[in-house]
């Protein structure tokens, strides 16, 4: 009997140190830390973002393919949105919050350090996506806020700017002037397009070919908001997050929602769990809904707003959702290229 007990001792013993040497170094790893999606082949340069961001998913592929570090990748393809005028989402010419006030909102994280940073109601400083980086780059925090956030900068060398273009400011303007009736305003006429009040973002993920994961979401918010509101994109764990394990995820949309379920994270924690980046993208949105106060939700018990989920995980596979209909911008490694979402509730 002891001797047989000690024959299944030992080849039980001997499978385990055979399972064990057949596992990869980097692998083993990540499974001693947390369940993860190990690697089985070479990564790919990929970066995923936001529609608006074809260009900066372009930029970011260049540039990581030339050597760069995935976070400097992601910071140069959102700076191309953040400097451009005629972009009403985000960085310089931005909308405003309700008196006329620009303020920008970023974070980042950089899988292979396991850093992050981020700043929130900045005004005055065109790129906020390079401020976040030197949060995390040169500090022990993670969040910079208001007045300070924007000192930070300066004494970095930011100049002092105004972000409201004449475009951006005459939209404002016209919004002041049609939010009620019984108002101090005098409203535009009535054959004249009202403003549709947006929520603008750019979140973009990228890896190269080392399997280094980064990630970066940037936005001016919800136009027209309360002087000091934040959404999502500078709170790390929903605007973005990374874990250089598994994936990247990030959101564009309601920012309030997102918050509300720490959607960057979660997404990540189910690509952790074994799923593909847009079935990822799609549980979470679940998760979103089913958290939804009803006055948010339409008689059928749809959300009335929009947003959107863009991942990608340890091996460059990508893939984005939304509540509604709407599309992604995807450099594979080999062209950059627009994309539907899949979709929660398709109309």
């Amino acid at each position: 009997m002891s001797e047989s007990l000690s024959r299944r001792t030992f080849l039980g013993a001997a499978a385990a140190a055979a399972a064990t040497t057949a596992l990869p170094a980097d692998a083993l790893g990540a499974a001693i830390e947390a369940p993860g999606v190990f690697r089985r082949r070479a990564a790919r340069f990929t970066a995923i973002s936001s529609a608006n961001g074809i260009r900066g998913v372009q930029r970011a592929v260049e540039l990581m393919q030339k050597g760069s570090d995935t976070l400097d990748a992601g910071v140069e393809g959102v700076k191309i949105q953040e400097l451009d005028p005629n972009d009403n989402s985000v960085g310089y010419g931005g909308l405003p919050n309700e008196e006329g006030v620009v303020q920008l909102d970023a974070s980042c994280m950089h899988g292979p350090t396991k850093r992050a940073g981020a700043v929130a109601a900045l005004e005055g400083i065109k790129t906020p996506s390079e401020v976040a980086r030197l949060v995390l780059k040169y500090t022990n925090h993670i969040l910079l806020v208001g007045l300070g956030a924007k000192r930070f900068a300066m004494s970095y060398g930011f100049k002092d700017e105004d972000l409201l273009t004449p475009q951006s400011r005459e939209i404002w303007l016209r919004w002041r002037a049609n939010r009620g009736h019984e108002d101090d305003w005098v409203d535009v006429l009535d054959t004249e397009q009202m403003v549709v009040r947006p929520t603008g973002t750019i979140n973009l993920n990228t890896i190269n070919d080392k399997g280094e994961i980064s990630s970066i979401t940037t936005t001016s918010g919800l136009a027209f908001k309360i002087p000091g509101r934040a959404g999502d994109s500078p709170i790390v764990g929903a605007g973005q997050y990374t874990d250089n394990a598994i994936g990247a995820a990030g959101s564009t949309g309601l920012g309030e929602a997102n918050i509300m379920v720490c959607g960057g994270f979660l997404t990540v924690e189910h690509m952790r769990q074994g799923m593909r980046p847009t079935d990822a993208c799609l549980a979470t949105l679940k998760r979103v809904v089913a958290l939804t106060p009803p006055r948010l939700l339409d008689p059928q018990g749809k959300p009335k707003f929009q947003l959107t989920f863009y991942a990608i995980n340890k091996l460059g596979e990508y893939g984005s959702a939304a509540i509604y209909a709407g599309t992604y911008a995807v450099h594979d490694g080999t062209e950059a290229k627009i994309r539907d979402s899949a979709v929660l509730f398709p109309k």
